[in-house]
């Protein structure tokens, strides 16, 4: 995912496909509070920071390495949506049990 051979698309496309899945496994189920969600923010950030191969002492914001990698953050918004879908399903479910 480092190699910069590969284009910025495709190394985003393997991020998605065989990290965030592994990381997001269950998150329908999680209670997230703040700390939570700044720990998931800054894990978003340095899979950014090592896909782009931007080392630490750079001194590049956020902002800055989304720009590089052409790309905002998502994690959080994926997450709401995938919990939001999830207690529709619950729900769905409860009102088809008392039919």
């Amino acid at each position: 995912m480092t190699n910069i051979k590969i284009s910025i698309a495709v190394r985003k496309r393997l991020l998605e496909t065989f990290i965030e899945t592994v990381l997001l496994y269950g998150c329908e189920a999680w209670t997230i509070d703040e700390r939570m969600e700044s720990s998931l923010e800054a894990t978003e950030m340095w899979f950014l920071r090592r896909m782009m191969r931007i080392p630490w002492s750079a001194k590049k914001t956020n902002e800055e390495i989304s720009t590089e990698a052409q790309t905002t953050r998502q994690l959080m918004t994926k997450i709401r949506k995938r919990q939001t879908k999830f207690v529709g399903h619950v729900i769905r479910r409860n009102q088809l049990e008392h039919l």
